[in-house]
């Protein structure tokens, strides 16, 4: 009865959903209140019917009922509770449910908290996410329907992809569907702007809270996704540029450049019809994504489906959200006027700078994506595209950008005194000449050193930078300590959110460049009470205990002791393990951390004479890649906190499109 009443509530949430696009974006058209408020009625009862179907989902899964499909195909009775909760969005029909859960929760939420927003903007975009939630509640209900039904129902289910179990993966996804469905609502915005004819100032205030909460969710989900992959998949990276992995840091490359257009549009009211066009982008990237992962095109532990049916239906989907927006943009941006002018050396400048070469980054890393893909359908041959092309590409074009965030803060608006900025950066200067002197001597003189003499004080540069742009604003050392106490206290929020996500790029950086340069991995076979070195550290393998009991599978678990200098630094257990249900290998890495380096062991197959495959590495740094985006979330936090996203614009004046 609750898989039917969860399949019954979709059915009524579609009905919903398509007159949630119809009769507000009529009541806009006709200026009747009453209609439009519809919008708000609608998406309350939308969010109330799809959670319904989601928490029918979960007790189906929870349950262990096995006369349901989804059930049967991905759970299992001896699989822990988390991963049965977590297993309701581990495949492809119930993550599109979360999806469509997520795309009504913002509906919702825009509904609530969107009661400032002229009506006329807010039916029209509370439309445009209900002609979202259309397309997905069709896909769901005719090709991915979660609460088939299954007879006779089997004693017990397949069970869930070993990978998925894990508690990374367990909650990367909604925070990567936070993200990626968040960026519905600046396309919902940007849609509605273009039907309403006005763009301003106004418009992109209310944009930039929600691609900002967007952004935010979509950095943690990535930075959860590139966690996972580093302890779980037992080969010491933690990025790899593939298809699935690129597919998210597409939209958050376009929904970055996005935040800093947005705000110059706000500021300066230009750049209007570029920032439109990146709202489109940012969320046609996302659904680009939905249709690599389920197309069935890619091989992924990402990849859910691979029924190329699902995939054509997401293809029209995507084919006809961009095309029709394209065609709305095409129509309207001839009209989109310019506002006030501005010269190249100024704060628009710099984020104009920030705009292009984020862009060409994301297109890069589309063009890698999708050649392989273009060239396999035309016949062109296989075609592999990896870290070597990507990092040829994509690092020269972030040394700019990392070099200009430096700047561009302490730029004015209009005009800015480059001489006068480089001038209050003097610090700077000497801490990326102390930096990269420093590395470059306890490197070497090799060319590996170079490059990582470069990237440090490159993350000097900007850190550095960063932190005087916050003691400008204070007027630290230039004040009596009173005022500089009263300045950072009426500092707004959203400028200790923009300092700390620069500095968290830093500290980014620094992980990236110590990961690049100072890895050290030894693969070796070994047998038990053999000593192997690595960077410094003794390595001795003291057994492998075969047969060890988990939940749901059986481990061979090594024991190593890590030592250096003849003192025990740790003592490490990585296992191989075989699930029951269903029946596959996985390896589950040990991890030694000192917040400085990783110490990083994995255990492989048997030799059958006694000896062991084991990966040994000594990871440099990486602990920081997640450290600084961790701190570029706190950073999206503090921002949204700023009271200037919560508090309404004044209402705008009415003016046509041709006179914005």
């Amino acid at each position: 009865m609750i898989p039917e009443i969860g399949h019954f509530a979709l059915i009524l949430a579609l009905f919903v959903a398509l007159a949630q696009a119809i009769i507000p974006l009529v009541g806009a058209a006709r200026d009747d209140r009453p209609w439009m408020d519809v919008a708000r009625s609608a998406a309350f009862a939308q969010l109330l019917l799809v959670g319904l179907a989601f928490g029918a989902l979960v007790w189906v899964h929870v349950t262990s009922d096995f006369s349901v499909l989804n059930v049967a195909q991905n759970s299992h009775t001896d699989k822990p509770m988390l991963y049965k909760v977590t297993g309701v969005w581990g495949n492809h029909e119930g993550s599109m449910l979360l999806w469509v859960f997520i795309l009504a929760l913002y509906g919702a939420a825009l509904a609530l908290f969107g009661r400032n927003l002229p009506p006329a903007l807010r039916a029209r975009a509370l439309a445009v996410q209900a002609m979202i939630s259309v397309g997905f509640l069709v896909f769901i209900l005719f090709t991915s329907n979660p609460f088939a039904r299954l007879d006779p129902a089997p004693m017990n289910g397949n069970g869930l992809n070993p990978l998925l179990q894990d508690p990374g993966l367990a909650f990367h996804p909604p925070f990567l569907y936070l993200g990626y469905v968040g960026f519905s609502m600046a396309f919902s915005f940007a849609i509605a702007a273009l039907i309403e004819g006005r763009v301003d100032a106004a418009w992109a205030r209310w944009v930039r809270p929600w691609t900002l909460a967007a952004w935010s969710f979509l950095t943690l989900g990535i930075a959860m996704g590139s966690w996972w992959a580093y302890y779980t998949l037992g080969w010491g990276g933690w990025w790899y540029w593939d298809p699935t992995e690129n597919a998210s840091f597409m939209p958050w490359l376009a929904g970055t450049a996005l935040l800093h257009s947005a705000v110059v549009v706000e500021k300066r009211g230009t750049l209007k019809a570029w920032t439109i066009l990146l709202a489109i982008f940012a969320f046609s990237l996302s659904l680009l994504g939905t249709f690599i992962v389920r197309s069935g095109i890619v091989t992924s532990v990402h990849s859910f489906a691979s029924d190329p049916t699902r995939g054509v239906f997401i293809l029209g989907l995507l084919v006809l959200a961009v095309g029709g927006s394209l065609i709305l943009f095409a129509v309207r941006a001839p009209s989109l006027k310019g506002g006030g002018l501005f010269a190249p050396i100024s704060r628009e400048g710099s984020l104009l700078l920030n705009n292009v070469l984020m862009s060409t980054a994301c297109g890069t890393v589309l063009l890698g994506t999708l050649y392989p893909l273009f060239a396999d359908v035309l016949n062109l041959g296989k075609v592999s595209v990896g870290a070597p092309f990507f990092n040829a590409v994509f690092i020269p074009l972030m040394i700019p950008l990392i070099a200009t965030m430096a700047l561009g803060p302490m730029l004015s608006w209009k005009r800015g005194d480059l001489g006068g900025v480089l001038g209050r950066l003097k610090l700077a200067f000497v801490a990326v000449l102390v930096a990269g002197c420093v590395t470059w001597l306890l490197a070497g003189g090799s060319a590996k050193p170079l490059q990582a003499a470069g990237g440090i004080a490159l993350a000097a540069w900007l850190f550095i930078g960063t932190m005087v742009e916050w003691a400008e604003r204070v007027r630290l050392f230039r004040a009596p300590l009173a005022e500089v106490w009263r300045r950072a206290l009426h500092l707004p929020r959203a400028a200790y959110g923009m300092s700390l996500t620069h500095a968290g790029l830093a500290v980014v950086v620094v992980g990236i460049t110590g990961s690049a340069c100072w890895t050290s991995e030894k693969i070796t076979m070994m047998h038990p009470g053999e000593t192997v070195a690595l960077a410094g550290y003794q390595m001795t393998l003291n057994g492998v205990e075969d047969g060890v009991k988990g939940p749901n599978y059986t481990a061979a678990r090594a024991h190593f002791t890590a030592r250096r200098d003849g003192r025990v630094i740790a003592e490490m257990y990585p296992e191989k393990r075989l699930y029951t249900m269903p029946p596959r290998p996985t390896t589950d890495a040990a991890i030694h951390t000192n917040f400085i380096s990783d110490l990083y062991a994995v255990i492989g197959d048997p030799d059958g004479k006694g000896g062991y495959v084991v990966r040994l590495y000594h990871n440099t740094l990486v602990p920081w890649i997640f450290l600084g985006a961790v701190i570029m979330v706190l950073g999206g936090v503090v921002s949204l906190t700023d009271r200037r996203h919560r508090v309404g614009a004044p209402a705008r004046k009415a003016k046509s499109i041709a006179t914005v």
